[in-house]
């Protein structure tokens, strides 16, 4: 009988069945070898080859699970850093995307029995935040790359020098009002004392008719002048106050608009600017997983409505239907230069803006405001999973 030949329906199935992942237990890792079924392993475990690799193994066995697990750790980090950068997201959403490569090494050939084992450990060395819901283990990339931490020293500098600046203001206003509260106390008030006689014995006398005359003839040359004079007085007196006022409502006014927009901001800058949820209605984000469906796989669609902060609906641009999707499904959609996007995360959370321009070895973009109290502002350094594009 002929040997099966390169395009027999046997020779095919058999490629077929070798292209996809096979089961973790008929697999060697020392070998490098993924075997079908159980009786192929065994065959596999009795050969000269794979005796040879487990004496080679057991010479130095910690070598072997460093190597394996120092491979592991830099693929699943690599994974998490590129795909999924700083959010939040599930373990096993992460694990199952690592191992649909086929060249991946298997966990049960490093030190970690578990995917939980794992993320602990990540967890003790400060690698990522871990997070345990009753959904499982949620894990955040903590990116200690050195332009991001100079950036954020930067950003954190800013914020000391504006703080300085408010508070400056704050005491330079303190102590004018210390200033003026003392001055009102120090005031020379008319006070009223008692009548005080040395002699008591000695009679007060009043003379009304004597003055007279003469007082009447000095009041009525005094009278005319004097009054034109207080007249003049109070004229100009009115006149000065009324122009502070207008220039004291002036600079009120334009202070006040000037002190809402620092207040703004301050209140943006101490509340935390990044959160673990970035839905927004009217965004086009894109599908990423295959639980939905395969007509659904690497599909884009609109964001009609937000709930629980983490759930959405999403209609299809393509099919128009609509679907109930998590936020660890979906993934950010990045426009062409020009176009509207929304930010979604960071201290301009919710602000309409421009992509002005993209910046892929460091995975951010440089995005001009068009909302906002600080709008026209050009931000740079903002991370392709804080802004998507706005539906038009």
């Amino acid at each position: 009988m002929p040997k099966n030949g390169f395009l027999t329906p046997k020779a095919i199935a058999n490629r077929i069945k070798a292209k996809g992942l096979q089961k973790l237990r008929w697999y060697c890792q020392m070998c490098q070898k993924q075997c079908r079924d159980e009786n192929g392993f065994k065959c596999h475990t009795m050969s000269e080859s794979h005796q040879r690799q487990l004496l080679l193994f057991a010479e130095n066995p910690d070598k072997y699970l460093d190597y394996f697990s120092e491979e592991f750790f830099d693929g699943f980090m690599e994974l998490l850093k590129r795909r999924f950068g700083t959010r939040r997201i599930h373990s096993n959403v992460i694990y199952n995307e690592y191992i649909q490569d086929r060249e991946h090494i298997h966990m049960t050939s490093t030190q970690w029995e578990t995917l939980t084992d794992f993320v602990k450990w990540l967890g003790r060395e400060g690698h990522v935040t871990v997070d345990l819901t009753e959904k499982g283990w949620f894990i955040t990339y903590i990116d200690r790359d050195p332009e991001t931490l100079a950036r954020q020293k930067l950003l954190e500098k800013r914020e000391k020098v504006e703080e300085d600046d408010e508070e400056r203001m704050q005491k330079f206003i303190q102590k004018q009002i210390e200033k003026a509260s003392d001055m009102e106390k120090n005031k020379n008030e008319t006070v009223y004392t008692d009548l005080q006689r040395d002699d008591e014995e000695k009679k007060i006398a009043f003379n009304f008719g004597a003055a007279k005359s003469s007082r009447e003839s000095e009041s009525e040359s005094v009278q005319p002048e004097t009054s034109t004079n207080v007249l003049k007085a109070a004229a100009a007196e009115a006149a000065s106050t009324s122009k502070k006022k207008e220039k004291d409502d002036r600079k009120r006014k334009k202070s006040a608009l000037e002190e809402i927009r620092e207040m703004e901001e301050k209140k943006k800058k101490t509340e935390n600017p990044k959160k673990d949820y970035w839905l927004s209605k009217g965004i086009v984000v894109k599908v990423v997983t295959k639980r939905l469906g395969e007509k659904y796989y690497k599909k884009k669609g609109v964001i009609k409505e937000v709930r629980d902060l983490y759930t959405g609906f999403v209609k299809m641009i393509d099919s128009g239907t609509t679907i109930k999707v998590d936020q660890m499904h979906v993934e950010t959609v990045i426009p062409a230069e020009g176009k509207q996007v929304l930010i979604l995360n960071g201290v301009h959370r919710g602000c309409k803006a421009t992509l002005l321009s993209l910046d892929s070895d460091k995975y951010c973009v440089s995005v001009q405001l068009d909302s906002g109290p600080v709008k026209g502002r050009t931000v740079n350094g903002v991370q392709y999973e804080d802004i998507s594009k706005l539906a038009q």
